[in-house]
């Protein structure tokens, strides 16, 4: 393998609420092309992680970076425009549109066009609207559900709003897309599916993080794995590594750790 360029870099980071600890120093390096699962049992921290990274929460100490910049306390809308896009773990779309409006709300964070020239219908507004269209269209077809483009998003089966969120995700053009459980509530098939939908999101050029309770999809898709617990990261390294770790079978299984 090449040389790995460091994407995301997670440096000590800690964040803390009150007198609670929800991170602790945890630290971890998200390389170009790969598909990295952040795992633990519940309440390990690791939505919280997210929501650092893409500026939800700032963290207490330490510091996140994307591809050299720091990022920490950066506004979520700059964090977009920087490449990071996420979905989330409970499906946030617009229900009352349809599927490619949904898609077009995520194109629309790269347009340029300003107020006037909306308003007005100015030839830019209607060039960007026809390319946010035409994207639309294709992160549609590329995550599987062509087929709904027109139909109103609360109206599509539950597996299909969630390929609909990672579409709208990947709209926001991203570097780094990170999925927060997005197997949860699939059947057996669905989640065959979605292992291959995640594989063709990085061959098309995006690194991949990924939160998934589902330890099979993660063995099976994932090129590294760190685990946290309790906040704190208790291992890191390859799919093999990680399910033969005694602290992370001790954590999943709740036995003590002779370690």
């Amino acid at each position: 393998m090449s040389e790995r360029k460091p994407l995301l870099e997670v440096d000590n980071v800690t964040l803390r609420f009150g007198g609670v600890v929800a991170l602790d120093k945890v630290d971890f390096t998200l390389y170009e092309g790969e598909i990295l699962g952040l795992i633990g049992p519940n309440g390990a921290g690791k939505t919280t992680c997210f929501n650092a990274m893409t500026g939800v929460y700032m963290p207490t100490d330490g510091a996140i970076r994307f591809r050299g910049q720091q990022i920490s306390g950066k506004k979520r809308h700059k964090i977009t425009k920087m490449g990071i896009a996420r979905t989330f773990q409970n499906i946030r779309l617009f229900p009352e549109m349809t599927a490619l409006e949904n898609v077009q709300v995520g194109a629309d964070a790269h347009n340029r066009g300003s107020v006037p020239s909306a308003m007005l219908r100015l030839p830019r507004f209607w060039q960007e609207e026809r390319r946010g269209i035409k994207r639309a269209e294709e992160l549609l077809e590329f995550v599987g559900i062509k087929g709904r483009t027109h139909e109103l998003a609360r109206n599509l089966p539950y597996g299909d709003q969630r390929r609909l969120e990672i579409a709208r995700a990947l709209a926001t053009d991203p570097t780094l897309l990170c999925l927060d459980e997005p197997a949860a509530g699939f059947n057996p098939a669905e989640k065959v599916a979605l292992l291959e939908l995640i594989r063709k999101i990085r061959d098309s050029g995006v690194t991949v993080l990924l939160i998934e309770h589902d330890m099979r999809l993660v063995m099976g898709v994932t090129d590294r794995i760190v685990v946290l617990e309790f906040g704190k990261k208790i291992a890191e390294g390859t799919p093999a590594e990680v399910r033969d770790n005694p602290k992370v079978v001790a954590a999943y299984l709740g036995v003590p750790d002779a370690a």
